[in-house]
């Protein structure tokens, strides 16, 4: 293995990895992506949702998939709009104050938010931003080859800023270490379905966060030690409901929103993250590895409000969730000023009311500092529904 970046959690209990890997998710100077910098590594920072990160990976590159932060965003205050999602402000807000920097930056037209972010971000720095045209029909029979050369535009500004020529080999080993790496977050996942005690909704975020910006050979082998770790605590099911947090497919919640969650419930499955996850299935090796990649985002995907494919509709998909984990309810949560995240909220809601499946709406900021209200409202919906 290549030289680690985050040795700090070797050694120590369960707890203590934890709280140690909390402190440096939730560190906007991310010191383990300036200390590779610092070793001459390149980086290519993506903003939401979905990224094929094993095109950098192969080029040597560090794929850091940008988030928000507990800043007030001051310094981006005079680039965007009022009425827009605290990630918008604050990730950019990152990078202008030099707490991360990039060789590369991409983006997504999941909205007009985020459409518009890359040409300010290019703007405001000497790097390149580009912006990746996932396909808005992925039903075409040309959506393999469409999003095929994307993906090749886009390495060829991979290759551009590390000069470094990304061959099919490298590019398969790329593959296969990302496939090992969705396995072991499946895994994670699954236990945590099977066994919530084990490991509660706060927890598995800091974890799956870790993959955000840690180099993905650490990151696996960080996964391969702490599952049987997290197997053997002594902890004890209580009787707390099992529900699906829905609604973190973009901006994620604070740890101490899940955290707040999980005092009252086991939150059994949830969208978090879901880009480093998007693809549930090993991404097949057959003649052309970047048309493999393509083929899987299309073919052995996740649902998410912002990929448009009619074979999987969300609302069932969110059913089909709730199914597999056994849960009793469903927090519908979206962040703020988020229009894609509030328009499935409705269509959720009314698949929710059919199937006369419980669920509590809610709201959050990534920047957001306070819970109170929020475990007060909880508390009330899971007792009017465990003592009903």
């Amino acid at each position: 293995m290549s030289k680690r970046y985050f040795t700090e959690w070797e050694g120590k209990q369960l707890d203590q990895i934890f709280s140690i890997a909390r402190e440096l998710v939730e560190d906007p100077s991310y010191p383990t992506v300036a200390a590779w910098r610092a070793d001459g590594g390149k980086v290519l920072g993506h903003f939401q949702v979905y990224f094929p990160e094993e095109l950098a990976h192969a080029a040597g590159m560090l794929p850091v998939k940008i988030r928000g932060a507990q800043t007030e965003g001051m310094e981006s205050e005079s680039l965007f709009g009022s009425y827009l999602c605290s990630i918008i402000k604050t990730s950019l807000d990152i990078a202008l104050t030099k707490n991360i920097e990039l060789d590369l930056f991409v983006s997504h037209p999941i909205c007009d938010a985020a459409r518009n972010l890359a040409a300010i971000w290019g703007r405001n720095f000497d790097y390149k931003s580009q912006i990746l045209y996932l396909p808005q029909n992925a039903n075409s029979r040309h959506a393999v080859e469409y999003l095929s050369n994307e993906y090749r535009r886009l390495l060829r500004d991979i290759e551009a800023a590390t000069k470094v020529k990304v061959t099919d080999e490298a590019l398969r080993a790329s593959i296969g270490l990302y496939n090992k790496s969705r396995a072991l977050m499946r895994e994670l996942y699954a236990l945590r379905r099977e066994q919530p005690w084990l490991l509660s909704g706060d927890e598995c975020l800091i974890l799956i966060s870790l993959a955000g910006f840690l180099r993905r050979e650490e990151f696996n082998g960080l996964l391969e030690t702490l599952l049987p770790m997290i197997r053997s605590r002594s902890k004890r099911a209580q009787d707390k409901m099992r529900v699906v947090f829905e609604g973190g497919f973009c901006e994620v919640p604070p740890i101490d929103l899940l955290q707040t969650v999980s005092r009252s419930c086991y939150v059994v499955d949830d969208d978090l993250f879901i880009g480093l996850r998007f693809i549930v299935e090993d991404v097949t090796e057959k003649a052309d590895p970047v048309t493999d990649l393509a083929e899987a985002y299309l073919e052995k995907s996740s649902y998410s409000p912002v990929q448009h494919d009619l074979r999987k509709p969300k609302e069932k998909m969110l059913l089909e969730r709730v199914t597999m984990a056994n849960a009793e309810a469903v927090i519908l949560a979206s962040a703020k000023m988020c229009e894609p995240g509030l328009d499935e909220q409705v269509a959720y809601a009314k698949a929710l009311d059919e199937e006369k499946i419980p669920y509590f709406i809610s709201e959050f900021e990534e920047n957001q500092n306070t819970f109170d209200h929020l475990a007060i409202q909880l508390e009330t919906f899971v007792e009017n529904i465990m003592f009903d």
